[in-house]
């Protein structure tokens, strides 16, 4: 299926940009006219994906991150964020509810956050040149919207 509208961003990976990715997310995603709810999970994943990336993928250099939201036809939103970064050794254990390599201050519940607020998720990843997230949620349809 064809996008109907898209858009692509990068930026480095500085956590002040965690929360412009996840308003530039947000304001893609207000033309499908998600319940606030929604929005909310939108807005949450999408800051999870980027934050993994700012704290996993470049840990000690700031790298880039693009992040690509994509809107189909069926109300689905398309997120992918991705990096060249380190890339992940062990993606099994990475996606284990409480694991982390960022730290004591990290919970380990990147993945299991993206999952549960977004309809699907796939990972692809490869070490020494990054990961890619990607993610889609349906947003239901309102009287008034599109």
């Amino acid at each position: 299926m064809k996008p109907i509208n898209q858009v692509k961003m990068e930026f480095d990976s500085k956590s002040a940009n965690e929360a412009f990715a996840r308003s530039a997310a947000a304001c893609f995603a207000a033309q499908m006219d998600p319940t606030l709810e929604e929005l909310g999970d939108i807005k949450t994943a999408v800051s999870e994906a980027v934050t993994n990336v700012i704290v996993h993928a470049y840990p000690h250099s700031i790298g880039r991150v693009q992040v690509k939201l994509r809107l189909f036809p069926d109300n689905t939103l398309e997120v992918s964020v991705k990096d060249w970064g380190t890339g992940i050794a062990d993606l099994e254990k990475a996606r284990e509810p409480l694991y982390t390599t960022g730290g004591a201050e990290r919970s380990g519940m990147g993945f299991t956050i993206m999952e549960s607020f977004m309809d699907s998720m796939k990972v692809r990843t490869a070490v020494g040149k990054g990961t890619t997230v990607t993610m889609r949620k349906k947003v239901s349809l309102r009287a008034g919207g599109r």
